[in-house]
C-alpha cells in the first residue's frame, strides 16, 4: 500500500534533510533500459513512439523534440547528458495546439517532424502543420516558457520544417510537403526567413526531386559544415527506407546526394529520418527512428564519421560509404559518466501538476482534472462527451503515455465516486491505438459494473463491443493491462514487418489477486503514432451543472 504524507511532514522533512538527500532519484523504467551499465548500449534508446526525432547540443546538454500531433501537451522536450540515458523536462506547447478553437480530437494532425535549434541563447522549434503551414516556437530555457506558436509560412501541406542559420546571417528553412494535402510529395524546397526566423520573406525553391529512386523523400534536416551545405532526410517510405544526404556548395543548390544508412543485414527496418549531433569530445552521432508497428517509431542511436566530406551512419563493414544499423555498441564519448535514466511512466501522483510523461488527446481543458499532490491522487472528473460521440476516439480527456518496452504491466488503481443523479457515468483503464479495449467501471442500474470492451476500426467511427461484465461492490478498484510481444510475425495484409502484440486485462478487488476479464486483445497504432496507454473518466451528454469523479491513487509500469 502506498503510504500517505502529509503536507506539513513533507514539509519538515524537507527542511531536516540535507539538499543532496532532498533531490530527487533520476527515474529508472523496470521495462527497457538502453544503458547496459558496462559501457555499452543496446537500441532503441528509447523505447517509445518519440517519432521523427530531432536533437541538437548546448554545451554538455543533448535536447530532444519529437513528433506530437494532436496530443496536448505538444512538442515534449527530453534532456541527456550522454545521448542513451534521457528524461522528460517539459514541453514546448503545454496548453493547446493552433487553433486553440480545436475542442475535439485531431486524429494524426497538427504538429509534424518538429526540428529544434539553439541560435544566439534562443531555443527553436519548427514544424509543419500540413493544413495550415509551418510553425515556429522559442524559448531561453528548453524547460520553458516558451512563446506562443507563430505561422511563419502560411501552406497547405507544408511538413517537416528545419531552419538554418547562415555565416552571413541570412536565416533559411528546408522543407517537404505532404502529397495528401498538397497534391506533391517527393521533392524537398528551400525558402529563407526574415533575419529573426518569424516570417518567410520568399517563395520556396524545389532543391531535390526524388521522384526517380527516392520517392517519399520528406522530413529534411539542414546543417552547413566546412563550406557545403547539407540536407539529411529520408526517402523510400516509412517501413522500408533509407537515410539520404544532399550536399552543395550552395544553399539552393545544385544538391548531389548519397544514401548513407540503410537496413542492410541488420533486423532494423527503413532506419531514417532523425538528428545528427556531436558531442563535446569531437564524435558525430545520429538519432533515428524504427518504424515496428503497434509500439510505434522507435529512437535508435547510431555511431557516425566523416568520409571525404560525406557521413557514413552505423557500421559500413564493406566500405561502400552506406552504413547498417548496430543493435549494440560503446556510449558515445562526452568526457564523463553520467547515472543511468529513462522517460518517466510509473506515476504516484504526488505532485501538484500532472508528470510530464502523460497527454491529452485533444487540446487541454483545465475542468478535466484536479492534481491533489497533498493527498497523492489525481481525481478525474466525468466530462460529458458530445452529442455524436461513437466511441473513445471522441473523448477529448483521454489522458494517455507511450508504451515504452516490448513487455510491460500496467496496474492502476482507482476510486470511483459517480454522481447518483443519472447513469452512465464511467471510468476506466485502456490500450488505444485504430483499435483499442478497455476495461470499464460504468455507474448503473445494477451499481458499478466492469466490463471488458473494444472497439475495432475506432478510427473509422465503429462502436464498442463488450466482451464480458461483472458488478463491483467496492468502489476502489485495480484495473490491469498486460501488454507483451507474442513473438509472432502480422501477415502481409497486417502489416508484414510488424510484430503481433497483445494484451490481456485484468482486475482486482484488494490488489493482490487479479482476475483475467474478456479476452486477449491484438494492440494496433493509432493514426502515424504508436499505440497508448492511459486512463480516463465521462458522463452522457446530459446538461447537468455537476458530475462525479475517480481519484486515481497510483499508475504503475512494471514488468
Amino acid at each position: 500500500m502506498k503510504r500517505k504524507t502529509s503536507l506539513l511532514a513533507s514539509l519538515m522533512l524537507a527542511f531536516t534533510l540535507p539538499l543532496a538527500a532532498q533531490q530527487a532519484e533520476p527515474y529508472r523504467s523496470q521495462v527497457w533500459v538502453a544503458d547496459q551499465g558496462d559501457g555499452t548500449y543496446k537500441n532503441p534508446v528509447l523505447y517509445a513512439d518519440y517519432s521523427d526525432p530531432d536533437a541538437c547540443r548546448v554545451g554538455d546538454d543533448f535536447y530532444l523534440t519529437s513528433s506530437s500531433f494532436n496530443c496536448v501537451p505538444g512538442l515534449q522536450i527530453l534532456h541527456s547528458k550522454d545521448l542513451v540515458n534521457w528524461t522528460i523536462i517539459g514541453s514546448a506547447v503545454p496548453w493547446a495546439v493552433p487553433p486553440t478553437s480545436d475542442t475535439a480530437p485531431q486524429h494524426g494532425k497538427r504538429i509534424w517532424a518538429p526540428c529544434i535549434r539553439h541560435h544566439d541563447g534562443w531555443f527553436y522549434i519548427f514544424w509543419g502543420d500540413p493544413d495550415q503551414g509551418a510553425f515556429m516556437v522559442k524559448a531561453q530555457d528548453p524547460r520553458g516558457p516558451w512563446t506562443e506558436p507563430v505561422l511563419v509560412k502560411p501552406g497547405i501541406g507544408i511538413i517537416d520544417t528545419t531552419p538554418l542559420w547562415d555565416d552571413d546571417g541570412r536565416v533559411y528553412m528546408a522543407h517537404a510537403y505532404a502529397g495528401s494535402r498538397a497534391q506533391l510529395k517527393s521533392v524537398i524546397a528551400v525558402c529563407e526567413l526574415s533575419a529573426d526566423a518569424s516570417r518567410a520573406i520568399t517563395p520556396s525553391r524545389i532543391v531535390f526531386d526524388g521522384h526517380e529512386g527516392q520517392g517519399t523523400c520528406e522530413g529534411p534536416k539542414f546543417y552547413k559544415r566546412g563550406g557545403y551545405y547539407y540536407i539529411f532526410h529520408p526517402a523510400g517510405g516509412v517501413p522500408t527506407g533509407f537515410q539520404t544526404v544532399q550536399r552543395s556548395k550552395h544553399v539552393y543548390g545544385p544538391y548531389e546526394n548519397r544514401i548513407v544508412l540503410a537496413q542492410g543485414k541488420s533486423p532494423v527496418n527503413g532506419p531514417h529520418q532523425g538528428a545528427w549531433v556531436d558531442t563535446p569530445t569531437g564524435e558525430d552521432w545520429f538519432l533515428h527512428f524504427q518504424d515496428v508497428g503497434a509500439y510505434g517509431r522507435l529512437v535508435h542511436l547510431q555511431p557516425m564519421r566523416w568520409i571525404d566530406d560525406w557521413p557514413v551512419i552505423g557500421i559500413d563493414d564493406d566500405g561502400d560509404g552506406c552504413g547498417d544499423p548496430v543493435l549494440t555498441y560503446k556510449k558515445p564519448n562526452v568526457g564523463k559518466e553520467y547515472p543511468i535514466c529513462t522517460p518517466q511512466e510509473s506515476d504516484e501522483f504526488d505532485s501538484m501538476t500532472l508528470g510530464l510523461q502523460w497527454q491529452w488527446q485533444a487540446n487541454y481543458n483545465e475542468k478535466w482534472a484536479y492534481c491533489a499532490g497533498d493527498r497523492s491522487l489525481l481525481r478525474l472528473y466525468s466530462y460529458p462527451v458530445t452529442e455524436t460521440y461513437k466511441n473513445l476516439g471522441d473523448v477529448p480527456n483521454m489522458l494517455l503515455q507511450k508504451t515504452t518496452a516490448p513487455a510491460q504491466t500496467v496496474t492502476v488503481k482507482m476510486t470511483f465516486r459517480p454522481t447518483s443523479k443519472y447513469r452512465g457515468e464511467r471510468t476506466g483503464l485502456t490500450i488505444f491505438g485504430r483499435d483499442y479495449a478497455a476495461l470499464t467501471v460504468e455507474n448503473s442500474e445494477q451499481g458499478l459494473v466492469l466490463s471488458q470492451v473494444e472497439c475495432r476500426q475506432a478510427d473509422k467511427g465503429k462502436p464498442e463491443t463488450v466482451n464480458e461484465t461483472t458488478t463491483l461492490k467496492d468502489s476502489t478498484f485495480y484495473l490491469r493491462a498486460d501488454i507483451r510481444d507474442s513473438g509472432e510475425k502480422l501477415s502481409k495484409s497486417e502489416g508484414g514487418h510488424d510484430q503481433r502484440v497483445m494484451c490481456q486485462f485484468s482486475y482486482s478487488t484488494d490488489g493482490r489477486k487479479f482476475r483475467p476479464l474478456g479476452k486477449p486483445f491484438q494492440v494496433r497504432e493509432g493514426t502515424w503514432i504508436g499505440a497508448k496507454h492511459g486512463i480516463f473518466c465521462t458522463r452522457p451528454h446530459i446538461v447537468t451543472n455537476d458530475g462525479g469523479w475517480v481519484d486515481v491513487d497510483w499508475y504503475r509500469v512494471t514488468r
